[in-house]
């Protein structure tokens, strides 16, 4: 299951308004995270969006480079990481994971921030498990 598919990826406009309305955020550097659960029907748990910004790095050379590197980090982790945690009884999750860092950073580097930033969500989340 190391694949990122079409179905996984955040296309969607009204999602992606919803998701940046009504989405909770928190910051784990160098991420920013929102996410939302909805209630609709998908074949898949969560579908994903991944940015970085022009602002911060003009050349889409640098851009890409950083997208490839969280894509991949998040396609390696998603199965073991991030699926097996998710609640099945909320619905479909929309995630967005925004770059906000200040260097390149290695993929190594990436790949341990993206798990410590599936960790703070689980976290975060979980609370609103116990209240009901």
């Amino acid at each position: 299951m190391y694949t990122f598919r079409k179905e996984e990826r955040l296309c969607s406009r009204k999602h992606l308004d919803l998701l940046f309305k009504n989405g909770s955020s928190f910051l784990l550097y160098p991420f920013r995270v929102s996410y939302l659960f909805i209630d609709e029907p998908a074949k898949v748990q969560a579908q994903v969006v991944i940015n970085v910004p022009k602002k911060r790095y003009k050349r889409a050379v640098d851009r890409n480079l950083l997208k490839r590197r969280i894509r991949e980090a998040y396609r390696l982790n998603k199965q073991n990481n991030f699926y097996t945690k998710l609640p099945v009884d909320k619905g479909l999750l929309l995630f967005s994971l925004q770059f906000i860092g200040k260097e390149k950073y290695e993929f190594s580097f990436v790949e341990k921030k993206l798990i410590a930033t599936f960790n703070r969500f689980f976290k975060l989340i979980e609370p609103n498990e116990v209240d009901k």
